[in-house]
Protein backbone atom coordinates (compact mmCIF):
# COMPACT_ATOMS: atom_id res chain seq x y z
CA UNK A 1 0.00 0.00 0.00
CA UNK A 2 1.33 3.36 -0.70
CA UNK A 3 2.68 5.16 2.37
CA UNK A 4 0.61 7.84 2.09
CA UNK A 5 -2.59 6.31 1.34
CA UNK A 6 -1.58 4.08 4.59
CA UNK A 7 -1.50 7.40 6.34
CA UNK A 8 -4.51 8.57 5.40
CA UNK A 9 -6.44 5.29 6.66
CA UNK A 10 -4.58 6.00 9.77
CA UNK A 11 -5.68 9.04 10.34
CA UNK A 12 -9.47 8.24 9.17
CA UNK A 13 -9.41 5.05 12.11
CA UNK A 14 -7.78 8.37 14.38
CA UNK A 15 -10.45 10.44 13.67
CA UNK A 16 -13.64 7.84 14.40
CA UNK A 17 -11.67 6.49 17.44
CA UNK A 18 -11.50 10.37 19.09
CA UNK A 19 -15.18 11.02 17.57
CA UNK A 20 -16.17 8.20 19.44
CA UNK A 21 -14.80 8.65 22.63
CA UNK A 22 -15.56 12.04 22.42
CA UNK A 23 -19.36 11.01 22.18
CA UNK A 24 -18.76 8.93 25.04
CA UNK A 25 -17.77 11.26 27.55
CA UNK A 26 -19.83 14.20 26.53
CA UNK A 27 -23.06 11.15 27.21
CA UNK A 28 -21.08 10.39 30.67
CA UNK A 29 -20.73 13.83 31.49
CA UNK A 30 -24.21 14.93 30.47
CA UNK A 31 -25.76 11.57 32.53
CA UNK A 32 -23.35 12.76 35.83
CA UNK A 33 -22.71 16.54 35.74
CA UNK A 34 -20.66 17.43 38.56
CA UNK A 35 -19.58 13.58 39.19
CA UNK A 36 -15.87 13.64 40.98
CA UNK A 37 -12.85 11.56 39.65
CA UNK A 38 -13.28 9.10 42.08
CA UNK A 39 -16.45 8.31 40.42
CA UNK A 40 -15.33 8.49 37.04
CA UNK A 41 -12.70 5.94 37.66
CA UNK A 42 -15.10 3.83 38.99
CA UNK A 43 -16.63 3.70 35.72
CA UNK A 44 -15.90 1.23 33.14
CA UNK A 45 -17.97 3.40 30.25
CA UNK A 46 -15.35 5.67 31.51
CA UNK A 47 -12.32 3.89 30.79
CA UNK A 48 -13.97 2.73 27.57
CA UNK A 49 -13.38 5.98 26.49
CA UNK A 50 -10.00 6.21 27.85
CA UNK A 51 -8.96 3.60 25.44
CA UNK A 52 -10.33 4.89 22.82
CA UNK A 53 -8.61 7.95 23.34
CA UNK A 54 -5.39 6.38 23.64
CA UNK A 55 -6.05 3.85 20.75
CA UNK A 56 -6.32 7.23 18.53
CA UNK A 57 -3.61 8.77 19.60
CA UNK A 58 -1.21 5.36 18.66
CA UNK A 59 -2.76 5.44 15.06
CA UNK A 60 -2.16 9.29 14.93
CA UNK A 61 1.95 8.68 15.92
CA UNK A 62 2.03 5.72 13.32
CA UNK A 63 0.44 7.97 10.47
CA UNK A 64 2.81 10.08 11.36
CA UNK A 65 5.64 7.65 10.61
CA UNK A 66 4.32 6.96 7.04
CA UNK A 67 2.69 10.57 5.76
CA UNK A 68 3.71 14.11 5.44
CA UNK A 69 2.34 16.93 7.92
CA UNK A 70 0.67 18.48 4.96
CA UNK A 71 -1.64 15.24 4.73
CA UNK A 72 -1.80 14.11 8.44
CA UNK A 73 -2.97 17.51 10.30
CA UNK A 74 -5.67 19.00 8.25
CA UNK A 75 -7.48 15.27 8.64
CA UNK A 76 -8.06 16.02 12.25
CA UNK A 77 -10.93 18.01 11.63
CA UNK A 78 -12.47 14.58 10.57
CA UNK A 79 -13.73 13.94 13.64
CA UNK A 80 -15.48 16.70 13.85
CA UNK A 81 -17.24 15.31 10.64
CA UNK A 82 -17.55 11.89 12.27
CA UNK A 83 -18.74 13.20 15.80
CA UNK A 84 -21.84 14.73 13.82
CA UNK A 85 -23.27 11.41 13.02
CA UNK A 86 -22.81 9.51 15.82
CA UNK A 87 -23.91 12.25 18.16
CA UNK A 88 -27.18 12.00 16.19
CA UNK A 89 -27.73 8.74 16.60
CA UNK A 90 -26.60 8.35 20.41
CA UNK A 91 -29.23 11.42 20.64
CA UNK A 92 -31.85 10.24 19.08
CA UNK A 93 -32.19 13.35 16.47
CA UNK A 94 -31.43 13.49 12.67
CA UNK A 95 -28.35 15.63 11.55
CA UNK A 96 -29.19 19.26 10.29
CA UNK A 97 -28.91 20.70 7.09
CA UNK A 98 -26.17 23.17 8.52
CA UNK A 99 -24.16 19.77 9.45
CA UNK A 100 -24.40 18.47 6.38
CA UNK A 101 -23.03 21.27 4.46
CA UNK A 102 -20.55 21.74 6.69
CA UNK A 103 -19.70 18.16 6.75
CA UNK A 104 -19.88 18.52 2.51
CA UNK A 105 -17.81 21.62 2.55
CA UNK A 106 -14.70 19.65 5.39
CA UNK A 107 -14.52 17.03 3.15
CA UNK A 108 -14.55 18.50 0.10
CA UNK A 109 -11.93 21.27 1.60
CA UNK A 110 -9.70 17.90 2.64
CA UNK A 111 -10.14 16.38 -0.73
CA UNK A 112 -8.20 19.13 -2.20
CA UNK A 113 -5.55 19.51 0.39
CA UNK A 114 -4.42 15.40 -0.27
CA UNK A 115 -4.41 15.83 -3.79
CA UNK A 116 -1.56 18.76 -4.17
CA UNK A 117 -0.21 17.40 -0.39
CA UNK A 118 0.80 13.73 -0.91
CA UNK A 119 3.83 12.95 -1.10
CA UNK A 120 6.13 10.32 -0.05
CA UNK A 121 6.72 8.62 3.63
CA UNK A 122 8.89 11.47 5.57
CA UNK A 123 12.72 10.63 5.89
CA UNK A 124 13.65 13.84 7.26
CA UNK A 125 13.33 15.04 10.89
CA UNK A 126 13.85 17.97 12.88
CA UNK A 127 17.57 18.10 14.00
CA UNK A 128 17.67 18.95 17.86
CA UNK A 129 18.70 22.73 17.38
CA UNK A 130 15.71 22.96 15.17
CA UNK A 131 13.63 21.20 17.56
CA UNK A 132 14.75 23.64 20.25
CA UNK A 133 14.75 26.62 17.95
CA UNK A 134 10.57 25.37 17.29
CA UNK A 135 9.94 24.92 20.74
CA UNK A 136 11.48 28.65 21.73
CA UNK A 137 9.55 29.91 19.13
CA UNK A 138 6.39 28.40 19.94
CA UNK A 139 6.85 28.91 23.88
CA UNK A 140 7.09 32.56 22.68
CA UNK A 141 3.90 32.85 20.42
CA UNK A 142 1.78 30.82 23.34
CA UNK A 143 3.16 33.31 26.27
CA UNK A 144 1.92 36.41 23.95
CA UNK A 145 -1.57 34.92 23.00
CA UNK A 146 -2.22 33.51 26.47
CA UNK A 147 -1.47 36.64 28.13
CA UNK A 148 -4.28 38.68 30.19
CA UNK A 149 -6.40 40.92 27.67
CA UNK A 150 -9.63 41.12 25.54
CA UNK A 151 -11.15 38.32 23.53
CA UNK A 152 -8.50 35.10 25.65
CA UNK A 153 -11.45 32.09 24.76
CA UNK A 154 -10.19 32.95 20.71
CA UNK A 155 -6.54 33.68 21.96
CA UNK A 156 -6.31 30.63 24.18
CA UNK A 157 -7.57 28.78 21.38
CA UNK A 158 -4.99 29.79 18.82
CA UNK A 159 -1.79 28.75 21.46
CA UNK A 160 -3.61 25.59 22.22
CA UNK A 161 -3.58 25.10 18.30
CA UNK A 162 -0.18 25.80 17.67
CA UNK A 163 1.05 24.29 20.91
CA UNK A 164 -0.68 20.92 19.11
CA UNK A 165 0.74 21.28 15.82
CA UNK A 166 3.95 21.32 17.42
CA UNK A 167 3.77 18.39 19.31
CA UNK A 168 2.82 16.19 16.53
CA UNK A 169 5.44 17.38 14.65
CA UNK A 170 7.96 16.67 17.14
CA UNK A 171 6.13 13.34 17.76
CA UNK A 172 6.72 12.54 14.01
CA UNK A 173 10.85 13.44 14.54
CA UNK A 174 10.86 11.27 17.31
CA UNK A 175 9.20 8.17 15.44
CA UNK A 176 10.67 8.55 12.49
CA UNK A 177 14.36 8.81 14.21
CA UNK A 178 13.92 5.77 16.27
CA UNK A 179 11.66 3.43 13.83
CA UNK A 180 14.29 3.78 11.33
CA UNK A 181 17.10 3.34 13.84
CA UNK A 182 18.73 7.06 13.31
CA UNK A 183 18.79 7.37 16.70
CA UNK A 184 18.69 5.46 19.96
CA UNK A 185 15.48 4.90 22.05
CA UNK A 186 17.20 6.47 25.05
CA UNK A 187 19.54 9.32 23.34
CA UNK A 188 19.53 12.41 24.74
CA UNK A 189 18.04 13.77 21.44
CA UNK A 190 14.87 10.96 21.40
CA UNK A 191 14.25 12.20 25.35
CA UNK A 192 14.66 15.59 24.87
CA UNK A 193 12.38 15.80 21.82
CA UNK A 194 9.80 13.60 24.02
CA UNK A 195 10.01 15.75 26.73
CA UNK A 196 9.07 18.75 24.63
CA UNK A 197 6.44 16.66 23.48
CA UNK A 198 4.74 15.96 26.49
CA UNK A 199 5.22 19.58 27.50
CA UNK A 200 3.03 20.65 24.36
CA UNK A 201 1.02 18.17 24.24
CA UNK A 202 -0.19 19.09 28.17
CA UNK A 203 -0.24 22.68 27.35
CA UNK A 204 -2.51 22.41 24.20
CA UNK A 205 -5.05 20.34 26.32
CA UNK A 206 -4.84 22.86 29.52
CA UNK A 207 -5.19 25.50 26.87
CA UNK A 208 -8.18 24.27 25.06
CA UNK A 209 -10.35 23.87 28.23
CA UNK A 210 -9.40 27.54 29.54
CA UNK A 211 -10.47 28.67 25.94
CA UNK A 212 -14.11 26.94 26.29
CA UNK A 213 -15.21 29.19 29.35
CA UNK A 214 -16.11 31.79 27.72
CA UNK A 215 -18.16 29.85 24.94
CA UNK A 216 -17.90 26.60 22.20
CA UNK A 217 -17.92 27.80 18.84
CA UNK A 218 -15.73 30.23 17.42
CA UNK A 219 -12.97 29.06 20.03
CA UNK A 220 -13.38 25.05 19.15
CA UNK A 221 -13.28 26.07 15.28
CA UNK A 222 -10.07 28.06 16.28
CA UNK A 223 -8.67 25.12 17.65
CA UNK A 224 -9.23 22.85 14.59
CA UNK A 225 -7.83 25.07 12.33
CA UNK A 226 -4.64 26.30 14.17
CA UNK A 227 -3.19 22.98 14.56
CA UNK A 228 -2.90 22.09 10.92
CA UNK A 229 -1.54 25.35 10.02
CA UNK A 230 0.84 25.21 12.77
CA UNK A 231 2.01 21.76 11.77
CA UNK A 232 2.65 22.34 7.98
CA UNK A 233 4.41 25.26 8.38
CA UNK A 234 6.99 23.14 10.12
CA UNK A 235 6.67 20.47 7.22
CA UNK A 236 6.91 23.03 4.68
CA UNK A 237 9.77 25.00 6.07
CA UNK A 238 12.06 22.60 7.81
CA UNK A 239 11.31 18.92 6.66
CA UNK A 240 10.99 19.51 2.59
CA UNK A 241 7.44 18.49 2.36
CA UNK A 242 5.76 20.10 -0.85
CA UNK A 243 2.54 20.54 -2.43
CA UNK A 244 2.14 19.03 -5.72
CA UNK A 245 1.30 20.78 -8.66
CA UNK A 246 3.26 24.40 -8.65
CA UNK A 247 1.51 27.32 -8.31
CA UNK A 248 -1.83 25.92 -9.81
CA UNK A 249 -1.01 23.56 -6.41
CA UNK A 250 -0.52 25.96 -4.22
CA UNK A 251 -3.86 27.57 -5.36
CA UNK A 252 -5.95 24.45 -5.33
CA UNK A 253 -4.88 23.48 -1.11
CA UNK A 254 -5.51 27.55 -0.37
CA UNK A 255 -9.34 26.68 -2.24
CA UNK A 256 -9.23 23.44 0.10
CA UNK A 257 -8.00 25.22 2.98
CA UNK A 258 -10.72 27.73 3.00
CA UNK A 259 -13.94 25.43 2.30
CA UNK A 260 -12.61 23.09 4.90
CA UNK A 261 -11.76 26.16 7.48
CA UNK A 262 -15.63 27.28 6.43
CA UNK A 263 -16.97 23.29 7.05
CA UNK A 264 -15.40 23.27 10.08
CA UNK A 265 -16.99 27.10 11.43
CA UNK A 266 -20.09 25.87 10.08
CA UNK A 267 -20.00 22.28 12.33
CA UNK A 268 -18.85 24.36 15.09
CA UNK A 269 -21.66 26.97 15.48
CA UNK A 270 -24.17 24.30 15.33
CA UNK A 271 -25.99 24.80 18.81
CA UNK A 272 -27.64 21.31 19.79
CA UNK A 273 -31.04 20.54 21.88
CA UNK A 274 -28.70 20.77 24.89
CA UNK A 275 -28.90 24.39 25.17
CA UNK A 276 -32.88 24.36 25.28
CA UNK A 277 -33.04 21.85 28.21
CA UNK A 278 -30.67 24.25 29.65
CA UNK A 279 -27.57 22.01 29.98
CA UNK A 280 -23.69 24.03 29.73
CA UNK A 281 -21.09 22.70 27.23
CA UNK A 282 -18.31 24.85 27.88
CA UNK A 283 -15.96 21.93 29.21
CA UNK A 284 -17.05 19.70 26.32
CA UNK A 285 -15.38 20.37 23.19
CA UNK A 286 -17.68 18.35 20.85
CA UNK A 287 -21.04 19.57 22.61
CA UNK A 288 -21.47 21.63 19.71
CA UNK A 289 -22.14 18.81 17.42
CA UNK A 290 -23.83 16.70 19.90
CA UNK A 291 -27.41 17.02 20.94
CA UNK A 292 -28.13 16.02 23.87
CA UNK A 293 -31.13 14.32 25.04
CA UNK A 294 -33.56 16.63 26.99
CA UNK A 295 -34.28 13.86 29.46
CA UNK A 296 -30.78 13.94 30.00
CA UNK A 297 -30.98 17.52 32.07
CA UNK A 298 -32.55 18.06 35.54
CA UNK A 299 -36.04 19.28 34.98
CA UNK A 300 -37.50 22.39 36.99
CA UNK A 301 -38.81 21.94 40.18
CA UNK A 302 -42.74 22.57 39.44
CA UNK A 303 -44.49 25.48 41.37
CA UNK A 304 -47.73 24.98 42.90
CA UNK A 305 -49.96 27.25 45.88
CA UNK A 306 -48.29 26.64 49.90
CA UNK A 307 -51.56 26.04 51.39
CA UNK A 308 -50.57 28.32 54.33
CA UNK A 309 -49.95 31.06 51.77
CA UNK A 310 -52.63 31.22 49.18
CA UNK A 311 -51.50 32.41 45.92
CA UNK A 312 -47.89 32.05 46.47
CA UNK A 313 -45.75 29.75 44.81
CA UNK A 314 -43.43 27.01 45.58
CA UNK A 315 -41.04 24.89 44.66
CA UNK A 316 -42.09 20.57 44.70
Amino acid sequence: MNATLLAVVLSLFSSVAYASAAVAQERLASRNPGSGMQRLLRSGAWWGSVVLNASAALLHVVALKYGPLTVVQPLGALTLVAAVPMGARVAGRRVSATEWRGTALTLLGLSAILVTASGPAPDDVLSVPEAVAVAGVTAALIGALARPGARPGLRHASASGFASGVASALTQTVTVAVTDRTQSLLSVEVIGVALLVAAFATGGLLLSQTAYRGGLGAPLAVVTLANPVAAAAIGLALLGERLQGGAAGVLLALAGAGLAAWGVVLLSRVTPAADLAGIGHEEHPVAAVLALKPESATPEPALVPRPSEPGHLTPL
